[in-house]
């Protein structure tokens, strides 16, 4: 659903007060983050269950049944990596949606949990510093 025009009178406000507080900030929230994270994920997993289905194929050719196991685990986990994936990517609607979201996360391995907890917890707190000092300047104007 689009928004209003005094909705969007708002988020460009909004936008214009965030950089000029906190430009270094701002900029960062531009980057497509988790998005491209995701996508990346996605077309690794991909490319290695292609890897997958070689090692399978390799294995059969030379009758090694292991390296076919190994293949086959390949493939199985690639695959699981991609769906899992997919569904954590972001619709275009909701990353706009989702502002606080978008720096995505650090590394590319899946061993930051509790880094990441920390960071959406930061990001949050921040995210409600910004909404009451917004809150505060409308208050001012309005009175």
């Amino acid at each position: 659903m689009p928004l209003s025009e005094h909705e969007q009178r708002m988020l460009e406000q909004m936008e214009r007060a965030l950089y000029a507080e906190d430009p270094k900030f701002a900029t960062a929230l531009e980057g497509s983050g988790l998005r491209t994270y995701t996508r990346r994920r996605v077309y690794q997993a991909v490319a290695g269950f292609l890897v997958g289905i070689a090692l399978l194929m390799a294995g059969m050719v030379a009758q090694q049944i292991w390296v076919s196991v190994v293949g086959f685990l390949v493939m199985l986990g690639c695959a699981v990596l991609a769906v899992t994936g997919w569904r954590k990517a972001p619709k275009p609607g909701e990353q706009q949606a989702a502002a606080g979201g978008r720096a995505g996360p650090g590394g590319s391995g899946g061993s930051g949990g509790a880094s990441a907890r920390r960071q959406a917890r930061q990001r949050r707190s921040m995210m409600d510093r910004i909404e009451s000092r917004w809150q505060r300047r409308r208050d001012e104007q309005g009175h």
